[in-house]
């Protein structure tokens, strides 16, 4: 390995050891969404650019919660109607408006939780999506990086940004900018925060099946549908949610 790649590794795993220690706003999540699983309700999982891949996560993936579903920004084209040229840029990510007519393209229960994930916490849709979730009631978590949204301006008309708007925020323990490390010249590489929100998706699910376990209840997990018997499996437990998971197709 070169001498960046040993650091970068040092950064990935110094992050990741903190985050598998004592953590309140995980632990707390873990409680909420289990709460929530066990009365019939769903993850909503909704992150633009590379913080989708956090949605990825946590729904529609093998060892994952079957009780949860992506919002992606693509199904107002998909299913909303819109041409797909709004999907070119960042344009679509940084508008406040989406929110709700994204939403209304979903099937919501009552004991739905949303978690978002945004590594700056300030893009109008974004924080749209969270401020039109808690109009209709639901719990809202925020994974995002603490450092980096505390340093820059929110892009929302409310002046507000993501881990405010949120009942439990996550820190993703993401620097400034991303980046880890810096070259010759002062150019940052070594993003990090898709690789902490991966692991902060993965304990609250690890944590929400445990929780269930101890409920007498068992946790409706996907397993791999390339092993024998794993389309059954999973295709027994969506239709006992139906739509209501499979928003993002």
């Amino acid at each position: 390995m070169t001498d960046l790649t040993t650091q970068f590794h040092t950064e990935v795993s110094t992050r990741l050891a903190k985050l598998a220690g004592p953590n309140q706003a995980i632990d707390d999540t873990i409680a909420l969404v289990a709460d929530a699983v066990a009365a019939g309700g769903v993850v909503q999982a909704f992150g633009t650019g590379h913080s989708e891949a956090f949605a990825m996560e946590i729904a529609g993936r093998a060892g994952g919660l079957i009780a949860a579903n992506r919002i992606p920004l693509r199904a107002l084209v998909l299913r909303g109607g819109q041409d797909i040229s709004i999907l070119g840029g960042a344009a679509l990510e940084r508008d406040p408006n989406v929110a709700e007519n994204l939403l209304s393209l979903f099937e919501l229960d009552k004991n739905d939780v949303f978690i978002i994930a945004s590594n700056s916490g300030v893009n109008g849709s974004i924080v749209g999506l969270a401020l039109a979730a808690k109009a209709r009631g639901h719990k809202v978590v925020a994974v995002t990086s603490f450092d980096h949204t505390s340093k820059v301006t929110p892009k929302h008309p409310s002046g507000k940004r993501l881990m405010e708007v949120a009942d439990i925020a996550i820190d993703n323990l993401a620097p400034f900018g991303d980046s880890t490390l810096e070259l010759e010249g002062g150019m940052g590489v070594g993003a990090v925060s898709s690789l902490t929100a991966a692991f902060i998706a993965q304990r609250i699910t690890i944590g929400v099946a445990e929780a269930l376990l101890k409920r007498g209840k068992t946790p409706p997990l996907y397993i791999s549908a390339n092993i024998p018997g794993g389309d059954e499996h999973n295709r027994a437990l969506e239709d006992l949610y139906g739509k209501r998971i499979r928003g993002e197709s």
